[in-house]
């Protein structure tokens, strides 16, 4: 099981970011905010968001290994 992820900077007067994380087998997506990190002057911080969603996707990646997160259902239709 590999989880890879991306996202963009936020824009406008957004303060978080919107990841997408990508599981390999089973091959799924799970989308998710994460909180941006700006500096004092509120400049968004593109080096300490990595580092913040590099962290959440640690979590992601563990919820999937137990099962907390899982593939969406199908539809029956």
């Amino acid at each position: 099981m590999a989880v890879t992820h991306s996202f963009k900077k936020p824009t406008g007067t957004n303060t978080s970011v919107e990841v997408t994380f990508t599981n390999d087998d089973p091959a799924f997506t799970h989308v998710r905010s994460v909180n941006a990190v700006f500096d004092s002057n509120g400049k968004y911080d593109k080096a300490a968001t990595t580092e913040r969603v590099n962290q959440v996707a640690l979590g992601v990646e563990n919820k999937i290994a137990i099962g907390a997160i899982t593939p969406p259902a199908e539809d029956s239709e």
